[in-house]
Formats: structure tokens, sequence, C-alpha cells
């Protein structure tokens, strides 16, 4: 084909060309001649912009396609070729999923094109089949190029296919159904709405469920306000819902105030004084504002692994409450079957990250408690969980946290509410149980009590129990052979005689960490003490 309009396929040429084929098609003939020497199975965008090279992006790499630069005429062939720009200056080639996307300068003319290439995977949503066979509306998180819209589009076919539901797809810029007026075979014999101008897509969502009797709509792209209420609207009127919104993660998705009305809003509550006294909280809290829209929640972290909230609003509740909440990872098959399947923690709420959770929990995991009696088992009453549980990892202390005064061996609470001594309070003066009470609901106040609640009862003097410490450590350097201790974090008196005690014993010992945290580590030859100390920034063992 060396003229410069590719003539339009007729539908005989359609039905047999490889849909792959057809966007080469499309193509000035020089670049779909290097298109066609490499390797398109994993081809994902071509991309011309005017007096650049043309480039193919695979999925871990780019090629230059030509060293001739791309002019007018090149971007002129591409857009006689295939079918007219929309508002979102989007068109695509008829009957399929490929999606062609223009760059204009300040006059209109176009001067670049991103030609996405476009795939149907069978079986790319068995990972999460069991929750639309449940019934259960779904949202789809991920980050862009990851498999959204493909894995919508596969969910679409597998509803009005395998089981037999009438879906109706609601689509925007043509994404899910593909180009021209008959529907790709990827949706099976889902029906689709085109959405005209993508402003309208709320219009159309409720004019799908009022028209066309759906037990399923299908959405791509909910990103709006509008869009949002109207998905309300259509799961309140019961509806199944199977969509995709703007966010990487649920994290995402709780701190941004348009959308999270997906997972049932979050606002900001005043408690009344004996509620508050009651949760253990402080009077104003975040809560969850209504029913989530969508029942449950799946993060497309890559091709092969998805993380599923199977039950959005109690997951949600969790977080915004400071309890522990997990998400189930599914590693997908070269199939789409779950290969594997692993609970793993998420964020506590909305202001963490959930990789610094994660990395405090394998800490918290990995450093063994400092001696100093039994397990304790802390009701928090008035303070921060989150930070209550900080503090227990900071100070290395031997203890949990419990909801119940029955399951308690300590209360932690704030001078107000223990001069009120109401509820769980007077019950733990009633069982005898002790109480610690803070000046400030601050993590510095957690850890000086829990380092109070260390020394008490069972061993009042703290540099005795400190030596002690130090003298079963330097016996298992010695004669057990570990080879290197961490004391509990002390004064610098008490390290001081850490230090001597080690040093009459023959054990090696350094100080490292910061106030008030600084604490000694006890090792079994002077290569160790050496190695140590280089690792840390010590001088020389003892050194405060």
């Amino acid at each position: 084909m060396t003229t410069d309009q590719a003539p339009a396929p007729d539908e005989e040429t359609l039905a047999d060309l490889h849909e792959t084929e057809l966007l080469f098609e499309a193509l000035p003939p020089r670049i779909a001649e290097a298109l066609r020497e490499t390797d398109a199975d994993d081809l994902l965008e071509v991309v011309l912009d005017l007096g650049r090279q043309p480039t193919a992006r695979h999925t871990d790499r780019e090629v230059v396609l030509s060293e001739d630069e791309v002019t007018a005429q090149d971007l002129d062939h591409v857009v006689a070729a295939i079918s007219e720009f929309a508002d979102d200056n989007r068109a695509g080639i008829p009957r399929t999923l490929h999606r062609i996307s223009a760059i204009r300068n300040r006059r209109g003319r176009i001067v670049g094109l991103t030609c996405r290439v476009g795939r149907s995977v069978t079986g790319s949503a068995g990972a999460i089949r069991d929750l639309f066979e449940a019934g259960r509306s779904v949202l789809l998180l991920g980050a862009p190029g990851v498999g959204k819209t493909t894995m919508l589009r596969e969910a679409a076919r597998v509803l009005a296919d395998d089981l037999d539901r009438r879906v109706v797809i609601v689509d925007t810029s043509n994404e899910i159904g593909g180009d021209g007026d008959i529907p790709h075979r990827a949706v099976g014999r889902a029906r689709r709405m085109q959405v005209p101008h993508p402003e309208l897509q709320h219009q159309l969502m409720i004019e799908a469920v009022e028209n066309h009797m759906p037990e399923v709509i299908v959405i791509d792209e909910i990103g709006t306000a509008l869009e949002a209420t109207a998905a309300r609207t259509i799961a309140e009127r019961g509806v199944q819902l199977i969509g995709t919104a703007h966010g990487n993660t649920l994290h995402n998705l709780m701190q941004n105030p348009t959308l999270s009305d997906l997972i049932g809003g979050i606002e900001s509550v005043t408690l009344g004084d004996e509620e508050a006294r009651r949760r253990g909280t402080q009077k104003t809290v975040l809560e969850r504002r209504a029913p989530p829209t969508f029942e449950s929640l799946v993060e497309i972290q890559s091709f092969d692994r998805v993380a599923v909230h199977e039950d959005i609003g109690g997951t949600v509740d969790k977080l915004l409450r400071g309890f522990d909440a997990e998400a189930e990872v599914r590693t997908i098959g070269p199939g789409g079957e779950v290969s594997g399947a692993t609970r793993v923690p998420v964020a506590s709420a909305p202001g963490d990250s959930p990789e610094p959770v994660r990395e405090r929990s394998r800490e918290r995991r990995e450093l063994p408690p400092a001696p100093g009696g039994p397990l304790r088992r802390i009701l928090p009453f008035g303070i921060s969980r989150s930070r209550l549980e900080r503090a227990i990892h900071e100070t290395r202390s031997d203890a949990e946290i419990v909801d119940r005064v029955g399951d308690a061996d300590a209360v932690m609470t704030l001078r107000p509410y223990y001069r009120r001594r109401s509820g769980p309070l007077r019950e733990a003066a009633s069982r005898g149980i002790p109480v610690y009470v803070l000046r400030n609901n601050t993590i510095s106040q957690m850890e000086q009590s829990l380092m109070r609640m260390r020394g008490d009862d069972d061993q009042p003097d703290p540099t005795t129990s400190a030596l002690r410490e130090a003298e079963e450590a330097i016996a298992a350097v010695n004669l057990h052979g570990e080879s290197s201790i961490e004391l509990a974090p002390q004064n610098a008196y008490i390290r001081r005689l850490q230090h001597e005690l080690a040093a009459r014993h023959g054990a090696a010992s350094v100080s490292r960490g910061r106030e008030p945290y600084r604490r000694v580590t006890l090792t079994a030859g002077d290569s160790a003490a050496r190695d140590l100390r280089h690792t840390n920034g010590d001088t020389s063992p003892g050194v405060e």
C-alpha cells in the first residue's frame, strides 16, 4: 500500500485480518514494515510525534522504528484510516479494541498520536470470578496499563455468556466494547451503550437502568462526583455494578473526597462523652457515612497479582478505628486461575502509607521483647491505639493490646478520664487492675509508662533488672553460642554498669541507638564487636 490514504477495509477483510495487523495497516507503510519485523506479542503502543522518530513501546523496552522523523503526511495517513475523533480526542478502528489518541496544537491541528494496542484476554477475570458470580458489586483499582479494562471486559463476557445475566456496558470512550457500532466479540452477548460526551456518562448510567432493565451495569473510569452519585443510585435499585475508578489502592480511595463515596464515604463525627469513653477514643473520630456502593474492592497490583477486599465496608471500618485489617492477595496462574492466596496487612488509617506499616510489622516480629516480667495485656482507654502499638514496639515491651477490662493486666488512660473514673476505669478499680495515667496522648508519655510497667511488682529495682538482663545475655553469647544480643534501652549510668560487667566476663559490648532508646549490644568476641562498631558508627565498646 503506497498511497497517502489507506483504504478502509471492508467487512470481509475485517473478519479475516488479525486485529494487530489491522492496526499496522492504518500506519504509514515504513512504520508498519518495521513493526512486522519486531515481536508484537508484548507491544503496548506506537507513538508518533511530529518531527520525532516513531517509537514502539513494549512492556519492558522502547524501540525506534525508523530513523526518519514523523511528518504531517504520516499523521494524516493514520487519521484517514481510522474513525473520527470524539470530544475526548480518542478514535479507533471499527470492530477492534485499538485506541488512537491525539495531541493537538493551539490551533487544533494534530501533532501527535498514541496508538494503543487493544487485546482481549480470555480468563483474565478468573481470579475474581467468585465475587461477581455471587452477585457482589466489584470495584477495580490499579495503575494505568495494569489491565483494569481488560479484566472489566472479560467480566462482562463471563456475566453475559457464562452466567446468562442481562449486562449493559456504559462505554465512555469505546474502551470496553471497541470502536464502531457493533461491540467487539470480547464482550460476548453484553449490550453496549456508547457515551457521546464523557461529561454525560452519569446520565447514560441512569438511562441504562431506566430503559433497558439490566441485571448488571459495567462502567469504566468512574472519576467524578456525579458518576459516583449515579453509581450509588444504581446500587440502591438492586443492580449489580462492575466498574473501575481512578486510584491504585484502597488507601488512595479513602483519601479522595470525591470517590470515597464509592466505599461509603468518610466523615468526621463528634461523639458524646459516654460514647467516647465506651470506645476509648477521642470525641472527634472518622467514620463511614453510609453503606458502600461497591461491596468488594480489587487492587490490581500486576498482571498476575491482585489484592481482594471482599467486605470493603468492614475493612474501612477497621481501618478508621485503628484495628488491624487484611487483604487477600491472589496470584494468577497462566490460565487465569488462582494459583495461590495469602492474607497481608493493609494500612491502619487513611493517613498511613501501607509500606511503612508492613515494615513496622516486620520489625516487630523480628525484634525480641526485652526481659522485665511476664507478658502485659494493656487496655487503652481514651488514648490512641496506634500510638500505643508504636510505643510498645519502640520500647521492645513484652505487651499486647486488648479490648476488654476482663482481659487486661493494666489500663492506660488520660487524666480527664481518670478523674471521672467511669466505665472501664471503675471496673478496673474493682478488679484491682493497675491504671497508668498519662498527662498527654503522646507516644513519649506511653513509652515512659511502659518502661515503668516493665519494672513494677516483679522487678522494683531497674538497676538490678538491667544487670540481671546483662548477665543472662553474657552467658548466652559466651556459653551458648549466640552471635549478639541487644539489651533493653537504659540511661547512661546503667549502660556504663552493663559495659563494665561485660568487660569483666570477657564479652564485647557496644552502645547503639539514640536517647532515650540507646541500648547495649553484647557479642562473643573482639572481631564481632569490631564488625558491629563499624556498622553502627561507634568507635569503641562502652563509649557513650
